[in-house]
């Protein structure tokens, strides 16, 4: 029991850095077999099963609202409640509902090491076995996977960091969109040249810093080439293309809004969507913010930048959460006819449709165009959120090393050189290299 709890406190606290049950009973081994299986649900006796679905997005409750409808009219004996919290609030909030073994049977899973340390510590489920699990791709699948190599999740939504930009703005100033970095540059110094923010930019909250170099940097460090490299120990954070990438993040501070380490997201939202700033860099959930808030201007996309013109752009794809089962639920059947659902493609499509998202499932295809054209070259050329798919362990973890260290040298404090030192120094500490 004090391994356990020592264990868990090292989970809680790579839980707080990766942003990003009914009563007190374990499900037995037999329980988790008919859950991973995907069984037929016994028809109800008396009052309907409640389950208990956490979540990161109150945004979402509505479209949620609609897509647990479906569920429960083809299940109607089950009641699904969704309970969201704070993304900023909600680590914590899972971290005591699993502990204690009380108040949730249905939980988003924050996407790679987040789920890992979940699994690891013996909190979920396998899904293994649920039906509909055959097509969500295995690299999709891996967002969700223990130690032990078995899926502990349903991947629901994709992301795509990308650079949004305002095709008036553009047209009205003449602007091609850039293909390369150095266009980039140019179209960058035309706008500050009238006056527009080129770039609006928030830096108060660090992760948003890392998305931002995920999109301008993949293309200095070289992509899935340098990614693999990494992974096998080949090069390291310290590698020149990397610090490359640190020194074009450098460059952009020129381009950023003035104080833009202490101003929020909503402050940079605004200068978009007032046209007071040309471009706006983030995932692509945020083309539901942007129809949400009525943007009176056409909206497209630059998914990231070509080595040379004419080359093609690698995007950045990864999965951005993932269903899990808590394994304290009394209700482990129930949970599993619902995961079952979330691997089916009519809940990818609800999804999709209702959120304004890319589904992972295979066969679900989004209706709003921009999307529609971010899945398509995310099948064809993409490149993984480097630092959230393959450095998010350590205390603290690497990511989070990443991001405060660039905090650092926006504030005067750190070299380019001394972030990526100090990335390296975090990896060192945790992280082995695959085989070769």
């Amino acid at each position: 029991m004090k391994k356990n709890k020592l264990y868990f406190s090292s989970v809680l606290l790579l839980l707080a850095s990766v942003i990003s049950a009914c009563g007190n009973g374990s499900a037995t081994t037999g329980t988790d077999s008919k859950a991973a299986s995907g069984g037929e649900v016994a028809k109800p006796k008396g009052d309907p099963v409640k389950l208990v679905m956490y979540s990161w997005r109150p945004e979402d409750k509505d479209g949620y609202a609609k897509i647990i409808e479906e569920f429960e009219k083809d299940n109607p004996g089950i009641k699904v409640e969704f309970k969201p919290f704070k993304s900023t609030e909600y680590n914590t909030i899972v971290t005591n509902a699993l502990q204690s073994g009380t108040g949730v049977d249905i939980l988003q899973l924050r996407p790679y090491d987040g789920a890992k340390a979940l699994a690891d510590a013996n909190y979920l489920t396998a899904v293994d076995k649920v039906k509909g699990i055959e097509n969500i791709p295995s690299s999709y699948l891996d967002a969700a996977r223990g130690g032990d190599g078995k899926v502990y999740g349903i991947p629901f939504m994709l992301n795509n960091a990308v650079i949004f930009y305002n095709k008036k703005l553009f047209d009205d100033n003449s602007l091609q969109v850039p293909e390369t970095w150095d266009d980039f540059l140019k179209v960058s110094d035309a706008l500050k040249a009238k006056n527009i923010t080129p770039i609006a930019q928030s830096g108060k909250a660090a992760y948003l810093l890392s998305m931002t170099h995920t999109v301008i940097g993949a293309s200095a460090y070289g992509g899935n080439e340098f990614v693999q490299s990494l992974l096998k120990g080949s090069v390291n954070f310290k590698d020149a293309k990397f610090v490359d990438s640190i020194k074009r993040m450098k460059q952009l501070e020129a381009y950023f809004p003035k104080d833009f380490v202490a101003i929020e997201d909503k402050d940079a939202q605004a200068l978009f969507y007032t046209g007071k700033a040309a471009m706006y860099i983030n995932g692509s959930h945020r083309l539901e913010t942007f129809e949400a808030n009525k943007v009176a201007f056409p909206i497209d996309y630059i998914p990231g930048f070509a080595a040379k013109k004419g080359d093609p752009a690698q995007i950045t794809t990864w999965v951005d959460g993932s269903y899990g089962i808590a394994k304290s639920s009394k209700h482990q059947e129930q949970a599993a006819k619902f995961i079952e659902f979330v691997a089916s493609k009519k809940f990818g499509q609800l999804f999709s449709d209702t959120l304004t998202r890319v589904s992972p499932i295979k066969g679900v295809e989004p209706k709003h165009p921009l999307l529609k054209k971010m899945a398509a070259q995310s099948e064809k050329n993409s490149t993984p959120y480097l630092l959230l798919t393959h450095f998010s362990q350590g205390t603290p973890t690497t990511k989070t090393t990443f991001e405060d260290s660039l905090q650092g040298m926006y504030i005067g404090k750190l070299t380019v050189d001394k972030v990526a030192e100090d990335t390296q120094a975090s990896a060192a500490k945790w992280f082995k290299p695959q085989a070769k």
